[in-house]
């Protein structure tokens, strides 16, 4: 006599339970899915260890570390936008050029005719977005390349850059509108000898940083997704805490943040908001992955286009802003090489040729890479000739890193 089996006839035998990822499993899973962002974090961090022992400690000193930001920070805004364009499957050969032209544009207003200098911010915003929608209109509705566009604007920008100038440089600019790049939050509270903006603005960042996330792994439990073992994610939070609150302190015991990482922070939180969360950033990820396929679903693709060189144009003109302030004085040379500094920054923080792919975070961290990278070489002594070898061979391994990916992922 068989065993009883209490099945009805014609009934399905009960689905077999799949196992628990173990937390090995599921940290190798989470490492393969962010695998250039994790990589250029680790690559960024060895850079700095190395850099650190290297210059016997004053890559990391507070005065060297707040430099390193003024540095960067013009190439930073330029890799944001330069980020989404690559995103959305284009490329845009022209922000350095038109950052010099707006940086021309604000000297002319600002010391030949006076112009007060919050307007001339307006007005060199309103450059930047005309700029881009000029670009944005010939790419998205007429369907020229974008390489053929931008490089027409990359050579109408420089040569109006150099009939406003001339061979001069203008300057010097009123206090407000350099402080836009050298300026710092200003100070108050009791003396701790710290400073105590910096600090409230690091604890707010912090509550933040473990706000946002408890919700997304709350949120991807509600769906059912795999998370990461509560040891492990308790570690990821303590290292993120440590890195926030090591960088505040180094902030706060030298002059506190400065004006222009406010604006970074700002661009970071907004952009990085829209691109995750936002309808059009889905709808620029779609258009880079797969633009026949997002047609057919529906996607306004010469609108998102358009959009995207129109937010290009107005990061642009912010970097020809930044970099004038820093300068204080608008030069015929200025912009030159930035486009490139831009474009290496986004492959080396996960962009993909092909498109589709990439963060915003990404873009600031592949900045930084080439940011550190300049500042230590240039502490140890290191010729410009090498520099650019070794800026090179990085852009060219980072790129190679995400081709070998594609195909593994292929195979």
């Amino acid at each position: 006599m068989g065993p009883v089996t209490t099945d009805t006839p014609g009934s399905a035998p009960p689905a077999p339970v799949s196992p628990r990822p173990s937390p090995a499993t599921l940290l190798l899973g989470a490492a393969r899915r962010n695998l250039r962002q994790y990589g250029m974090l680790v690559a960024l961090g060895l850079i700095v260890v190395l850099f650190q022992i290297w210059t016997g400690g004053v890559l990391l000193k507070p005065n060297n570390v707040t430099n390193l930001v003024l540095q960067n920070s013009y190439i930073l805004v330029l890799a944001i936008g330069m980020m989404i364009v690559i995103i959305a499957g284009h490329i845009d050969l022209s922000v350095g050029s038109l950052a010099a032209f707006v940086s021309a544009a604000c000297a002319v207003m600002m010391v030949e005719h006076r112009v007060p200098w919050v307007l001339a911010l307006v007005v060199a915003l309103a450059i930047g977005a005309v700029a881009g929608a000029w670009q944005g209109f010939w790419i998205a509705y007429v369907g020229i390349p974008s390489f053929i566009v931008t490089l027409a604007g990359m050579l109408l920008f420089r040569g109006s850059t150099q009939i406003l100038l001339g061979s001069r440089s203008l300057g010097p600019f009123p206090e407000g509108f350099q402080k836009i790049s050298t300026g710092y939050l200003p100070a108050f509270g009791p003396d701790t000898n710290y400073h105590n903006p910096t600090l409230l603005l690091g604890l707010a960042l912090i509550v933040v940083v473990l706000v946002q996330e408890v919700r997304s792994r709350r949120r991807q439990r509600a769906y059912e997704l795999d998370v990461l073992p509560r040891p492990l994610f308790l570690a990821k939070c303590a290292a993120m805490v440590a890195a926030v609150l090591a960088f505040t302190m180094t902030l706060a015991s030298y002059r506190g943040v400065p004006v222009v990482l406010l604006l970074l922070a700002a661009l970071l939180i907004c952009l990085g908001f829209v691109m995750r969360n936002a309808v059009v950033g889905r709808h620029v990820y779609a258009l880079g992955g797969n633009q026949a396929a997002a047609k057919l679903s529906g996607v306004k693709d010469k609108r998102v286009t358009f959009s995207v060189f129109v937010t290009m144009g107005v990061l642009a003109a912010l970097a020809g802003v930044v970099f004038a302030a820093r300068l204080n004085a608008g030069t015929p040379n200025a912009g030159v090489n930035f486009e490139l500094e831009a474009i290496a920054a986004s492959f080396i923080g996960g962009a993909s040729m092909s498109g589709g792919v990439g963060t915003v975070f990404g873009a600031v961290i592949g900045g930084l890479v080439l940011g550190v990278l300049n500042n230590g070489m240039s502490l140890v002594g290191v010729g410009t000739d090498y520099q650019q070898v070794i800026k090179g061979l990085v852009l060219l391994a980072a790129v190679g890193f995400d081709v070998y990916n594609k195909r593994k992922v292929g195979s």
